[in-house]
Parts: C-alpha cells; structure tokens; sequence
C-alpha cells in the first residue's frame, strides 16, 4: 500500500534521507523510530505531499504519487503538535474535510457525529481546542483526519504529549482505529515500548537509511 522507492532528501540543515526503499502492505501497522531530527518527521512528509523528493518514487496503492497534491494522496496525517484550528470548535475541526470536499450539510453532521462517538468525544463537539486536555486534543485530531476517510494514516509522536495512564488508553484506541477502518499505518516514535504494542512492521530510520528491525506479524495483544 505504501511504497517509497529510492528517496533522496536534502534538508537545508545538512541531514539527508539516502536511496529509502520502503514497503508497508495495505491495512499493516508499521512503526518507525530513530533519533531525534534523524528524519522522521521529513519522511512522513514526503508521503503526504509536504515535501517532494529530490529523487525516487512515493507510490499509494500502486500509483505513483509522488507529484501529486497532498488533497489528492487519501491520506491522513497527523502532526506531532496536533495542528487543531485556532478558534474552531471541535465540530468544526472534525468536519473540515467533509467541508472540503463539498458534502451536504445532513452527511457532514453525521460523519462529525459517527466519528465524535466512536472516539468517545460527543460531548467536546461544542468546544475550542485550548478547553481541551492533551488527550481530548489527541482524539480530536485523529478524528479530523479519519473525517477525509483515508486509506493511509501517518501519526507523528501521537502518544508523546499523554501521562502513561492516558498512554496506555490511546494505544488501544490507535490498535482499534487502525483495524475498524482497515488503515496501513506509519506511527513515528521514541519509543521502544510502543513500537512493540502496535507495530507489525517495527523500522528504524539511521544515518539516512531504513533499517528493518521485524517483518510483517501480528502485534502482541494489549493487556
């Protein structure tokens, strides 16, 4: 489902992305850690149509999309810092991307509704995100990008912002998600600890290269 063949990357600080070759097969959960400014967040990227490569291939489902718009990608990205809109409140935020693609009013509200419910914040609809806590905020962001109904969801630190008792709650709520909606996932993270819970695929990125830590299997099942 997602590919990347032979990305090179220069960033204007120096680091660089070197010939990534990667494969991730539809509705897998894959996880990629690394160091700090190491590249991670530049890769996820790439795929979403942020940055374009300097050379090689980002293919979605077989299609090479390495030159189109992010809009056009069916992917859903969330940022490490969230990215929730000043002074939206979280109906708003959830129905951004219906909004976009011009849904009527009626199936807006219902997929605001389907997706506020299924991620236990019906009752924050009303709210702006600075009367949220970081959990309510992390919830609110995943259900804005489920919202554009992606084939591919890419999470940047999602769980680094949480307490470990709110952790371990978002880790079954990323597990769930990620199977109700058949996603292929890429989750960045430090930690070694979630990268067992969820990844199927664990990569790690060093010195500029992917580097295979397991193959595709299934995760151990949360406690």
């Amino acid at each position: 489902m997602i590919a990347l063949s032979h990305i090179n990357w220069q960033s204007p600080t120096g680091f660089a992305l070197r010939d990534i070759c990667l494969d991730i097969p539809v509705a897998t959960y894959a996880v990629l850690m690394g160091a700090t400014g190491c590249g991670k967040t530049s890769l996820l990227e790439i795929l979403c149509g942020l940055r374009v490569p300097n050379s090689g291939k980002v293919l979605l489902g077989g299609h090479d999309v390495t030159h189109w718009e992010p809009r056009r990608r069916g992917i859903g990205y969330v940022p490490q810092d969230l990215a929730l809109f000043p002074g939206r409140r979280v109906r708003d935020q959830i129905g951004f991307a219906p909004a976009l693609r011009g849904a009527a009013a009626a199936e807006m509200a219902t997929t605001v509704q389907r997706l506020a419910s299924e991620l236990g914040i019906s009752h924050l609809l009303g709210r702006l995100p600075e009367n949220l806590s970081g959990g309510e905020k992390q919830r609110v962001a995943l259900a804005r990008a489920l919202a554009a109904e992606p084939r591919v969801l890419l999470l940047d630190e999602p769980l680094s912002a949480l307490d470990e008792s709110t952790r371990a709650v978002a880790t079954h709520l990323l597990r769930d998600l990620q199977v109700s909606h058949a996603l292929t996932v890429l989750h960045v993270t430090h930690s070694r600890t979630e990268a067992e819970a969820l990844g199927q695929i664990r990569l790690r990125l060093d010195g500029g290269k992917i580097i295979h830590e397991s193959q595709p299997g299934t995760p151990p099942a949360l406690e």
